[in-house]
């Protein structure tokens, strides 16, 4: 049996120790999912989902407990190990797009690849091929301004994809959209995720979305619990 693309075992995370404000929002929290498994994490705002999440993209650190990516325990790794696999294994998507406004859609997914090696001729391929597969290909040459809400975070999930990552991580990824619009945004991640086999772990306010995944999590006081 293949490791599991991502292992969170026992992460403890405290902010401001020992100060009259010390919170501490994980408390032995752990995770495991396998390759092809989309996991959802419902948790209400500062429960600790964005730090969890921080902390399985090699963003931030835990006090205690393991982080293992593809089976790679990263506690001990330099950052420049760190920031490789941040590259070439996770793929990252955010409630707002982030996507450089004064380049294309298409220019913007490539990015990702120049900085990792590619060539322009490919980078520019895999980006036509990515878009074609959300049904942006007009929209190619558009810059973010030139897209719709829907458009620029379909555009930012094909970046998050660029790389070939083995997991994604997602934080609120339709939350700043209408229902409409979040469905057709929702749907467009679940097939490119399905289509590539990779792990992702989405952390989402909207129960209907969440149920559509493999599996619910719930932060609970500090811990990953069965939703």
């Amino acid at each position: 049996m293949s490791d599991p693309v991502l292992c969170l075992d026992r992460l403890v995370k405290t902010y401001n120790p020992g100060l009259p404000n010390e919170i501490t929002v994980l408390r032995e929290a752990s995770l495991e999912i396998a390759q092809g498994e989309v996991v959802a994490m419902v948790a209400p705002s500062g429960s600790g989902k964005s730090t969890l999440l921080h902390i399985a993209g090699l963003l931030d650190a835990p006090d205690s407990g393991s982080v293992r990516v593809n089976g790679t325990e990263v506690s001990g790794l330099s950052d420049r190990r760190r920031t490789a696999i941040r590259r070439d294994e996770l793929g990252f998507v955010y409630q707002f797009h982030h996507l450089l406004p004064e380049f294309s859609a298409a220019e913007n997914i490539a990015l990702p690849q120049l900085a990792a090696g590619a060539s322009r001729g490919a980078a520019m391929a895999r980006a036509a091929e990515l878009l074609e597969h959300v049904d942006l290909s007009p929209r190619a040459d558009h810059r973010p301004a030139e897209l719709s809400g829907g458009e620029q975070q379909r555009v930012a999930f094909c970046r998050a994809l660029a790389n070939g990552p083995s997991l994604l991580l997602a934080d609120e990824p339709t939350g700043n959209l209408d229902p409409a619009t979040s469905e057709r945004v929702f749907e467009a991640l679940m097939s490119l995720v399905r289509e590539t086999g990779m792990g992702a772990l989405i952390a989402t306010h909207n129960l209907e979305l969440a149920g559509r995944m493999d599996r619910v999590l719930r932060m609970e006081d500090g811990r990953l619990v069965a939703g």
